[in-house]
């Protein structure tokens, strides 16, 4: 018996293009324009092995129709959908329970890898440690190299295929000197610079739809949002 895949999505071009894309590839496929429809189809038959959901819907976002298929479909594996996002929205909607996060446009492959991902990933309530982010079908897994080299941070990524490989992210001395220079000389936690880094290498994955290919990034400078974070944490202390 074929897995089976539902698509929510409000424009009825893309739904065409993922369904003949998923049908090629032998998948059962269903679809819905917006979130009452996929509701209804939901709670009739929720015996869906995978669910592809547009963020952007008429009547209600993504995000809200999600917490609800968690209700009628908990056994589903969603994957969230967007032409426009955030890695912070990529981490919310993995917190209400989805799977994967693709951006828009798609390409028949990334959508391949991502179902056949899913179909492969452990739900979160399965899972020993929840805090991996998975998109376009890309999971990052641990990071090393905090004490014994400073200013490299290795991350070990795992693809769509199941494989992993191994990306380090150098942080430059500008980076650091730039830091130095907003904080007024105050000394950064080495944990922030990791989390820095997980960040760059998100957008990296989340922009290209794939790790670098010689398995390297620099990292030139330091979200301002964190040391504005840093300050206010300090300021509490």
């Amino acid at each position: 018996m074929p897995e089976r895949v539902l698509i929510i999505d409000d424009e009825e071009n893309i739904r065409q293009m993922l369904r003949l894309t998923l049908e090629t590839a032998g998948y059962e496929v269903g679809e819905a324009g917006d979130g009452m429809e996929a509701f209804a189809i939901l709670g009739g038959d929720s015996a869906w092995n995978v669910i592809l959901l547009d963020q952007r819907l008429p009547i209600m976002e993504g995000t809200e129709v999600l917490r609800r298929i968690m209700v009628l479909a908990p056994q589903a594996r969603v994957v969230m959908m967007t032409a426009f996002a955030s890695v912070e929205l990529v981490v919310q909607a993995m917190k209400l329970g989805a799977t994967d996060f693709l951006r828009k446009p798609l390409t028949p492959e990334i959508v391949r890898n991502s179902v056949a991902a899913a179909l492969s990933a452990v739900k979160d309530h399965e899972k020993a440690d929840t805090r991996s982010v998975t998109m376009n079908g890309f999971t990052i897994l641990s990071s090393s190299d905090t004490a014994k080299h400073p200013n490299k941070r290795r991350f070990m990524v795992r693809k769509p295929n199941g494989h992993d490989q191994e990306v380090v992210v150098e942080i430059s001395q500008d980076a650091r000197e730039s830091a130095q220079r907003m904080i007024r000389g105050a000394t950064l936690d080495e944990d922030l610079w990791t989390t820095q880094a997980e960040m760059f290498l998100s957008d990296f994955i989340w922009n290209d739809g794939d790790v670098p290919r010689n398995g390297r990034l620099v990292l030139r400078g330091i979200d301002p949002n964190l040391l504005e974070e840093l300050a206010k944490q300090r300021g509490k202390k």
